[in-house]
């Protein structure tokens, strides 16, 4: 940041002056958009790994592989065949995988 030597210098008195308004000011600028969150109640929502899940039930119907679509041998996806990129040896490569 650059500084003006030139400008007037203000007392000591007068520094601690404006410092204590900008503080005010901006202590209220801050608090305005601050919007209070339990940290227990948001902490509560979190799903930690290896959480006991067998009381969940699968949601999504699984629809087996179509015709049109194949395995890749990299990434185990199923994709369209659109996304086949390469097919070495019977192993099919989607094209993500294959750049």
């Amino acid at each position: 940041m650059a500084t003006d030597y030139d400008a007037p210098r203000k007392t000591e008195e007068e520094q601690s002056e404006d410092s204590i308004e900008e503080l005010k000011a901006r202590r209220h600028e801050k608090n305005s958009g601050k919007v209070d969150e339990d940290e227990t109640e948001a902490a509560e929502s979190f799903e930690l790994p290896g959480a006991d899940l067998s009381h969940e039930e699968l949601a999504v119907q699984v629809v087996p592989k179509q015709v049109d679509e194949f395995t890749c041998s990299s990434c185990f996806l199923v994709h369209h065949r659109s996304q086949l990129a390469t097919e070495k040896n019977g192993e099919l490569i989607c094209r993500d995988c294959a750049d």
